[in-house]
């Protein structure tokens, strides 16, 4: 009887799934994941090709809603067109450049401050602020803006619009002065009343303000276009305010007017307010008598013989005798001779025999 040996536990082969290798689980943990084996780490460690979804922000418009109002206001969107321009308003000049910057802006963000109106008794919205917002509007192409409704009578709209245009760096002397007119005969006010409601300083302010009116149109066109400086306005007000004279007024004003220069592109020329005061002081000085006495040369001489000067050097000649007077002293003659340029001077020169290097 043949007997079994046990089998050899050393020599019996493993049965089931083989363990993965160290390699096959490298592969695994490369692709993302680990399968069954080392799942609790696999869990806590999120792989790294794995994509995270992020939601985008709401895009912002680009124009804003409605401007808030102030309390107790309603904003209503209203067609740039049917707005009134103010009668009080006293600005006739708008920066093109500047409202070319507005009306881009204006297509970008909208208006963001509402127009000031109030309801006129024909039912019609009429402008108290923001007339250049509206004309950016019209040209921006909105079809809508943002107005607030005030309840407000003529001279509360009147001041409302004229300060707000005192508020502002660019509003030319005669226009504000116009508006400072406008308060102060169409509402009776007296020129401190005027400068309470505006917020100046002094009646003087306001008086030296409207004096400019008075100026003639031409030169007040220049102060308008800045050409001449508010200082030399001034000197031209007391001027003309003295002595009236219009044709000497506007001479005086265009010989404020500065020049640009061709070649640098800078303004040349052009009388500071210290030359301007100082030729109005010579214009209307008092003239000083001479002092009687006997000429030199008698005037009918003196005459004749600057005619002769003339027809032979061929230029203006003024021959003044000397003149002896009762006390003895004497006062010498002048002769004056007039040339065009340094061609003429050497002509004369030339003529009168004189020879320079």
């Amino acid at each position: 009887m043949s007997v079994k040996k046990p089998a050899n536990p050393f020599l019996k082969k493993a049965s089931g799934e083989k363990p993965p290798t160290r390699a096959a689980i490298k592969a695994k943990q490369k692709h993302g994941g680990l399968g069954h084996v080392g799942r609790g780490l696999d869990s806590l460690i999120a792989p790294t090709s794995a994509k995270v979804s992020v939601t985008p922000p709401p895009a912002v418009p680009l124009v804003p809603s409605t401007p808030a109002a102030p309390a107790g206001e309603t904003v209503l969107q209203v067609p740039p067109w049917e707005l009134e321009r103010s009668p009080w308003q006293t600005r006739t000049e708008f920066s093109r450049e500047a409202l070319e910057d507005l009306v881009e802006s204006i297509r970008q963000n909208g208006i963001i401050q509402p127009l000031t109106c109030r309801r006129r008794a024909d039912g019609k919205l009429e402008l108290i602020c923001g007339e250049r917002r509206q004309r950016a509007a019209n040209e921006a192409g909105l079809k809508l803006v943002p107005v607030v409704v005030k309840n407000v009578d003529d001279a509360t709209a009147a001041v409302m619009t004229i300060t707000e245009n005192l508020q502002r760096d660019d509003l030319n002397p005669i226009d504000e002065a116009v508006g400072f007119r406008t308060l102060k005969e169409e509402f009776k006010l007296t020129y401190e009343e005027v400068a309470e409601r505006v917020g100046k300083k002094g009646r003087s302010t306001i008086a030296n303000a409207v004096g400019l009116l008075e100026l003639p149109e031409e030169v007040q066109g220049l102060i308008r276009q800045r050409a001449i400086s508010v200082g030399h306005a001034k000197v031209l007000q007391g001027f003309h305010a003295r002595y009236g004279n219009a044709v000497e007024t506007c001479e005086l004003a265009k010989a404020c007017v500065a020049v640009l220069d061709p070649r640098t592109g800078k303004p040349v020329g052009g009388l500071t307010v210290r030359e301007l005061e100082r030729r109005v002081a010579k214009m209307h000085a008092p003239v000083v008598e001479r002092k009687s006495g006997t000429p030199d040369i008698p005037e009918s001489y003196a005459k004749s013989l600057a005619e002769e000067l003339h027809r032979t050097l061929g230029c203006a000649v003024r021959l003044t005798s000397g003149m002896t007077h009762a006390n003895g002293k004497h006062t010498k003659g002048v002769l004056e001779i007039d040339f065009i340029d340094n061609n003429d001077l050497d002509r004369i020169l030339a003529m009168m025999g004189v020879r320079m290097n």
